[in-house]
């Protein structure tokens, strides 16, 4: 069990420098002659493959929660575009992931809402937290895969090599676009999830947390939005149950099972 993080913290020095350099850089993408349509579609398009395919899709979905059941080199696939993102190697925020679900809202949750909107939103990340000594015992199912150390090892490496291919192909644009303005702003649309979904919306299903349902962090995160409806069934791989409730990685996930891609899905025992 995890250590309450109410405690005195130290300070992640190397995260919190990287989270600065990342945001400060991206602001350079607004300046005259950073901006083309080019770059912004290539911002869009890395946006999703990062933050919907391999965020939400893979990260989350596949593995974090086992909601469905994909051929390895799917998951692989996937896993990588979620290393695109950057938002630390797949060991990491997947292991931490299940510690969140564990001890949600209580002081053994990583980003405690409780604490509030800044600690939930990104103070949790600039802190050595207890909650990493325990990475290993939750990931014992693809601590030892090699291609997930891979990931979890070469990740800046990776983004670099992303970076070199975008500024081949059009300059120092697509790299401020595609690279540092992307990370910040599918940063800031994943960790929406842990802030804004603990604070603003409505509850639908029974949990014992401070989980909402949140329409526009649904709509920035392709469905994660839908919080309390994940964390009152978290293994259900469709998390939008009203009609109304848009899901896109539901969309995604079904399109998946008519390639014979997805099998095994498993679905809330509740009603729409």
């Amino acid at each position: 069990m995890t250590v309450a993080t109410s405690q005195k913290l130290s300070l992640d020095w190397t995260t919190v420098i990287y989270f600065s350099l990342i945001h400060i850089v991206a602001l350079f993408a607004f300046l005259p002659g950073n901006f083309s349509w080019g770059a912004v579609g290539v911002f869009l398009l890395l946006h999703w493959i990062t933050g919907g395919v391999g965020i939400t899709l893979g990260f989350h979905r596949l593995v974090s929660h086992r909601s469905f059941e994909a051929p390895k080199w799917v998951e692989y696939i996937l896993i990588f575009c979620g290393t695109l993102a950057c938002q630390g190697g797949p060991l990491d925020w997947i292991g931490l992931h299940r510690i969140h679900h564990k001890y949600s809202d209580t002081s053994s949750d990583p980003h405690d809402s409780n604490k509030g909107f800044w600690w939930s939103h990104v103070g949790w990340m600039l802190f050595e937290i207890p909650a990493r000594k325990d990475i290993s015992r939750y990931t014992k199912d693809i601590k030892d895969d090699p291609f997930y150390n891979f990931c979890q090892n070469y990740m800046i490496s990776i983004q670099v090599a992303l970076g070199l291919a975008l500024f081949a192909w059009g300059g120092w644009s697509f790299v401020l676009w595609g690279i540092f303005l992307r990370l910040a702003v599918v940063f800031h649309c994943t960790w929406f999830v842990n802030s804004a979904t603990h604070k603003f919306g409505y509850k639908s299903q029974a949990s014992d947390d401070e989980s909402r349902n949140c329409w526009w962090v649904a709509l920035v995160t392709y469905g994660e939005g839908w919080h309390n409806n994940h964390h009152a069934c978290q293994y259900s791989a469709r998390h939008g149950l009203k009609w109304w409730e848009i899901d896109m990685t539901w969309m995604s996930i079904r399109f998946l099972q008519m390639l014979g891609l997805a099998k095994n899905i498993k679905l809330a025992p509740v009603s729409e």
